[in-house]
């Protein structure tokens, strides 16, 4: 199936690691070109040229206030243009609610939601008819995941801000879309997985779960967070997507 995607341009934050990077190569296979971001500028230079010559990294932190501009001029200086952004946070602090301090859920706040907000809001300035947002965030969306309280109090947060600016945006033609994904085999999940004490029992736990008895792939949430993000999936927004497998049973 061709997705559209050809010499499509996209920002995709968090591209060097996990979901955003999955879902970077996902994009990259399809003919997309890309601006992707992470914090520390190697890792994030590495990853671009991993992706070839259609990505360039561009060092920047979801919490800085001026990271949202200096990454759409990244992408209209090396390519002329902007389709849409893919906002991928990594994981905050995990922890229960009488464990996690005031600084660790203002860090998160800051990077989680604030700066997604941000990111959000200053491409759909941007963007024009055809252009999408999409929000990478969680299956705490529907239903709180032990051990990480403020994730499960941030994300749905989120989730709640897509959709109103899914509402916002309609009516200029730019799609919003949020991907729920549960549990993916990447490293922050690897590690949730080691702080039981036996990642081994509790992942065959967690595997026992899920109606496909295994652990989603990087790629396959790369493949479906693509589709959303390209012209094939046009009249689909203020969605929220699971990519978990079957683990959420309600509608």
């Amino acid at each position: 199936m061709d997705l559209g995607l050809k010499d499509r341009v996209y920002i995709v934050t968090g591209g060097s690691r996990g979901l955003g990077n999955a879902s970077a190569h996902a994009l990259i296979a399809d003919g997309a070109k890309l601006v992707i971001s992470g914090r520390d500028e190697k890792t994030v230079t590495k990853a671009a040229a991993e992706l070839g010559p259609n990505a360039i990294g561009v060092a920047s932190d979801n919490a800085d206030p001026a990271g949202p501009d200096r990454l759409i001029a990244a992408a209209r200086a090396q390519f002329g243009r902007l389709d849409g952004i893919l906002i991928s946070v990594g994981g905050p602090a995990p922890g229960f609610a009488a464990d996690n301090s005031d600084e660790q859920w203002t860090a998160a706040f800051e990077s989680v939601f604030l700066g997604a907000v941000r990111l959000a809001r200053t491409a759909a300035a941007e963007l024009g008819e055809g252009g999408v947002i999409g929000f990478v965030l969680s299956g705490s969306v529907h239903e709180p995941i032990p051990g990480l309280t403020i994730s499960n109090g941030l994300r749905p947060g989120l989730a709640g801000f897509a959709k109103s600016l899914a509402n916002e945006l309609g009516p200029r033609g730019i799609r919003v879309v949020g991907l729920l994904p549960a549990r993916i085999d990447t490293d922050r999940v690897r590690e949730l997985d080691a702080l039981s004490g036996d990642a081994e029992a509790a992942r065959t736990a967690n595997e026992s779960r899920i109606p496909l008895r295994r652990y989603g792939r990087p790629e396959e949430f790369g493949r479906t967070a693509a589709f959303l993000l390209s012209p094939a999936a046009s009249y689909l927004t203020g969605i929220m997507m699971p990519v978990d497998g079957g683990m959420r049973h309600g509608f």
